[in-house]
Order: C-alpha cells, then structure tokens, then sequence
C-alpha cells in the first residue's frame, strides 16, 4: 500500500511540473537567436545587448539550454536595418529579436522570416508585423506617468517645452502620444516650443540651452530618458532666476545631479520612470518558451496591434524613495551611464504561454 501511494505520489509531482514550470529543455538543446539591433548611440541600448547575453547564459546555467547569439548591432538606417535582418534570416536563425528602426518599414522582411518558420520577437518599441509578437513595457503608459507627475507639479498651467527621441522611431511616437493625452486634460499648459534631443545627452543639453536662450521664462521643460541628465545639466549651467520644472529619468548620472543640486537646493524635485533594457532579455526568455513549443496565450495579447504581450513598468523615483533606492542600489558608485532596470523571469515569460 505504501509503495502505491508513494507512486502515486511521484505521477503527481510529475504532472504538477509540466503545469506550472517552464519548457524544459533536454541536455545540450541548441538555439540560434539573432539580435538586430539598428542604433548604438545609446546607453540604453548597450545595456540591453549586455542583458540579452547574460540572459542567454542564465537559461545554459539553469535550465540547459545553450544559446548561440548572432548579433547584428549598428548604428544604421530602416535599409541597414533590413540588411541584418537578410543577414539573420540567410543564417537560419531559430529566432530573432529586433529592436526596430520604425513602425512599419520592416514588415515584409519581418514577416518573411515568420514565413521561414523563425520565431520574430520585437522589443522595447510596438510593431504590426504579421506573425511577430512584441515583448514591451507600454510606452504610452510609461510616458503618462510622468506627464501626470509634471502637470501636477506645474499646477496644472504655465508655458512649457518638449525634447522628444526619434521622430517616427515606435517608442518616440507612442510616447508623445502619452504626453499629448495627458496635456489635452490641462488647457491652461501650453506648449510653447518642441523639438528632438535625438535620445542623446548632448543633443538634449544643446537643445535645452537653446531653448533656454530664446524662452527664458518657461515653466518647465518635458523630456525622456536619453536626454534629462542633458537637460537638467544645461539648466543648472544657465542658473535662471526661475528653474522650470523638469521631468527627469531612471539612469544613474541623472539621479547623481538630482542628488547635487538638492543638497543646496532642497527644494528641488524631479521624478523618473525606469525603462528597463531588460527588456531584450525578456524578449529572448519569451522566444525561447515558443522554441520549446509553447503557445502564446492570445488572451494576454494587447497594445494598439494586438499582438504586444507587456512587462511591468519596474517603478518610479519620486521625492518620496529617492534615498531608498538611491543608497539600496549604490547609485553613486555606478557610471552614469547606467539605466535602472527589471527583467521578467523564465516563469513569468512561461505564464505568458496557453496553458497545456
């Protein structure tokens, strides 16, 4: 009797793993996962390669599974972009993972490899490629949260300033979509000038000095990640009679000047929202569920296509956890380069499957 129950004690313990763990892998199981990722002149970027690769050897450590990357990473235009996607499809990758150039301009090479039978996973910017699953944080909800934040500190009016990413890149246009949402509920906010800061800090301190120059006056100053530190840099250089409120980011350099300038000035505040780099390697987590044979629980798919499945937002720094997450993640020894982050584990990439 006891060598029954304890069989049957085993099939249960079976069954419950292949309900609620992720694919298994057999030993020495082998995928080739292509990167094309089309702009390097980004911090953000270089994080999320690095967190692709780490991913890749936390699934050989955990679960087996060796992944062999192929990774195209290129400052480029919509046809360099294309041209390593041709490289990866010719290469018969098992997967790729693409942080694309534009909306719509990839499509048909796009769905070309879905074609091929290659599993096309699109992160960090939502795409309507036929057959391609994107694995995002919901950048127009990303870009809400801090519009609220900046409204409200304005006391909803005044004269402000917008310093946007890439006009026409996914992210840039969802994200401006959020702004302007958010700012069609304060009439008396009025935009008084816009203009890119090309997602580099550079960029973003010359436009913000320029701006500073002609538009003294201004009430506060709209910006993403990319650029704040920039931004914030350009303002604290002019030193005007009346600092404007600034959306600020989730980067390290950024918090480290927010911390300077509180120090003589405590009344200064500033508010970030992390967008996380890892979400290349949750996008690779993903892919690597769909390789093992799952199926993507369309009831989760969402986003303005239908076909986004979405990361959490990590979590905001605001007045209120500035010193906590300042000192728990050592933000003064880190470069300032550095992006806060989240990342998605292989169970939660599991749960994103239809159950079996």
């Amino acid at each position: 009797m006891k060598t029954h129950k304890s069989i049957l004690l085993l099939i249960v313990v079976m069954l419950l793993s292949l309900v609620l763990t992720p694919a298994q892998a057999q030993n020495g199981e082998t995928f080739v996962i292509g990167v094309s990722n089309g702009f390097v002149s980004s911090e953000w970027r270089t994080q999320m390669i690095q967190n692709i690769e780490d991913a890749a050897a936390d699934l050989e450590e955990t679960m087996g599974i060796e992944i062999e990357l192929i990774i195209e990473s290129a400052d480029t235009d919509v046809q360099g972009q294309i041209q390593q996607l041709e490289n990866l499809i010719n290469r018969e990758v098992d997967a790729i993972i693409v942080n694309p150039n534009d909306q719509s301009a990839l499509n048909l090479t796009l769905e070309d490899a879905v074609a091929e039978g290659i599993v096309v996973i699109a992160v960090d910017q939502e795409i309507d490629a036929v057959g391609v699953y994107n694995v995002v944080i919901d950048q127009t909800e990303w870009a809400r949260i801090s519009t609220r934040w900046f409204a409200e500190q304005l006391g909803g009016e005044g004269e402000i300033v917008l310093i946007e990413g890439f006009v026409g890149h996914p992210a840039n246009e969802a994200r401006m979509s959020g702004v302007e949402e958010v700012l069609a509920e304060y009439p008396d906010i009025e935009v008084v000038g816009r203009e890119t800061g090309s997602w580099d800090q550079a960029t973003g301190q010359q436009v913000m000095s320029d701006f500073l120059a002609s538009l003294p006056n201004i009430d506060g100053v709209w910006t993403q990640d990319g650029m704040a530190l920039g931004v914030l840099t350009a303002i604290q250089t002019a030193n005007p009679d009346k600092w404007p409120v600034v959306s600020g980011e989730a980067r390290a350099g950024y918090l480290q000047l927010w911390k300077e300038i509180a120090e003589e000035n405590p009344d200064f505040t500033s508010f970030g929202v992390v967008n996380p780099p890892g979400v290349g390697a949750d996008g690779l987590r993903v892919a690597v569920e769909i390789l093992m044979g799952g199926i993507v629980d369309e009831k989760q798919l969402a986003g303005p296509f239908g076909n986004s499945l979405y990361v959490p937002i990590p979590y905001t720094i605001s007045i209120e956890n500035f010193d906590e997450i300042y000192e728990e993640q050592g933000i003064a020894e880190l470069p300032e380069s550095y992006v806060l982050d989240g990342f998605i584990t292989q169970e939660e990439a599991h749960a994103f499957m239809a159950a079996e």
